[in-house]
């Protein structure tokens, strides 16, 4: 079952992190671009989409970015990648982070995934790092996935949350997809909820390595 796609751009400010509101330009014009659909089951740990085939979302859907002086700092995320190669988040301080949190098994994470992998290789070199958080998957489909869509970047195999539940503490992944861009600091700038697009992405990512915002 599919909720309806909706859309909604928050801007958190110094003094009340979620709170405030603002209606800049290219934070608006970045979020209405997002048609934020997201996968909608019951986000329960009983609910396994691998055994079932279904999908899961908890919370809103929408962008929400985050004003300079109020970024959650993102955990150090380790963990090892489908490849079998060790990541770690804080190795990537001084890029831009886009992590993308999906499954193999979620319909919109099939349907974003040509605009991030399209987003992945035009800004290589760039100091833009994009990884993957694999939710609930077993590795075959992963992989499958990832060649299908010519997804070229890393992703880590998540498969009990582990990874998503150290958000939880600043910005839990509300549901799947959810994106974060990360600035170079290590400080989350904005998170997605539900299905990106590809402007709508790559204005988020044009602000933040900007430093505007």
């Amino acid at each position: 079952m599919f909720r309806p796609p909706y859309s909604a751009s928050r801007v958190a400010g110094a003094a009340a992190p979620w709170a405030r509101r603002a209606a800049a330009g290219v934070l608006v014009a970045a979020a209405m671009a997002l048609g934020a659909a997201a996968c909608d089951a019951g986000a329960t740990p009983q609910d396994t989409a691998v055994g079932n085939g279904s999908s899961f979302v908890t919370g809103s859907y929408g962008t929400t970015v985050f004003g300079a002086g109020a970024r959650p700092e993102a955990p150090d995320v380790r963990g090892t990648t489908l490849a079998g190669s060790r990541f770690e988040l804080s190795a990537d301080r001084g890029s831009v982070v886009v992590m993308n949190f999906w499954g193999s098994w979620c319909t919109p994470c099939r349907e974003e995934a040509p605009a991030l992998g399209t987003l992945a290789r035009q800004l290589a070199g760039t100091g833009v790092r994009f990884i993957g958080v694999d939710i609930r998957d077993n590795p075959a489909s992963a992989e499958a996935f990832m060649r299908t869509f010519r997804i070229t970047y890393p992703s880590l195999n998540d498969p009990n949350d582990a990874i998503a539940l150290d958000f939880s503490g600043t910005v839990p992944p509300a549901g799947i997809p959810t994106t974060l861009v990360i600035d170079r600091s290590g400080r989350i700038a904005a998170r997605i909820v539900g299905q990106v697009s590809y402007s709508g992405l790559k204005a988020l990512i044009t602000q933040v390595a900007a430093g505007r915002g």
